[in-house]
């Protein structure tokens, strides 16, 4: 889950491309190995982004030969998934959340977070929606209580 977390991180912060060429195969095609995952990582990395995408949080735009992988864009729920796992401190609680409940499912992990969220902001002030109305115009003022 590491993983899936640091992935949309990546993908949420604008990185739309992965390279999943392993350097033996770089080689046989002519191309520079330098700085290629090895084939175990390409081939993890290549199976979480098919995880995200099965799950409904990413779309893939196109496997370029197999080796380059486009991401469109990161969906609704991913972006409602990575919302709250996104502060670290809330993801470590999280996992151990996970680890005490001795299974997880994405649907598990997000429930986790969202409670701890919940409990976080359950301790500082509250924002409210007061209207005013000034003259002839009104406006929404947001006031902490």
């Amino acid at each position: 889950m590491d993983l899936i977390r640091d992935l949309l991180l990546k993908i949420g912060g604008r990185q739309r491309s992965f390279d999943l060429l392993p350097p033996e195969i770089a080689e046989i095609l002519g191309v520079s190995s330098e700085g290629r995952l090895p084939r175990e990582q390409a081939e993890l990395l290549e199976y979480h982004l098919t995880l995200l995408d099965n799950a409904g949080l990413i779309t893939i735009q196109a496997k370029l030969s197999g080796a380059v992988w486009q991401i469109g864009q990161i969906t609704w729920a991913g972006h409602n998934f990575l919302d709250t796992i996104r502060d670290p401190a809330i993801w470590r609680e999280t996992k151990v959340g996970v680890k005490q409940a001795g299974g997880f499912s994405l649907d598990l992990l997000k429930a986790l977070a969202k409670g701890l969220i919940k409990k976080k902001t359950s301790s500082t002030p509250a924002l409210t929606w007061t209207s005013s109305r000034r003259g002839s115009g009104s406006g929404q003022v947001i006031m902490l209580t």
